[in-house]
């Protein structure tokens, strides 16, 4: 499908978390954008997500995961580190 732009005004904590966030994690704020925007659409229209999201074990490690975001206990890790030999 052809890509379009389009222009968001953030705040700019909120602006330089994403690009924080997409740097860590080796993908671009449209990339961010889109994932959201592409869950939102499934819900919107009752739309079943893919089957590993649906997985109890998967979603208790995606709260476990979001509870360590949220109260800064998440311990980070650089690319290296995770896929050094």
């Amino acid at each position: 499908m052809p890509k379009t732009k389009i222009n968001i005004s953030l705040d700019q904590d909120l602006a330089d978390f994403a690009k924080i966030f997409a740097a860590e994690n080796r993908i671009t704020v449209a990339d961010i954008m889109t994932q959201y925007l592409l869950t939102l659409k499934h819900k919107v229209e009752n739309q079943n997500s893919e089957t590993i999201l649906s997985h109890p074990k998967f979603q208790s490690a995606m709260e476990e995961s979001q509870n360590k975001l949220r109260n800064g206990s998440a311990i980070w890790h650089s690319y290296d580190e995770v896929f050094s030999d």
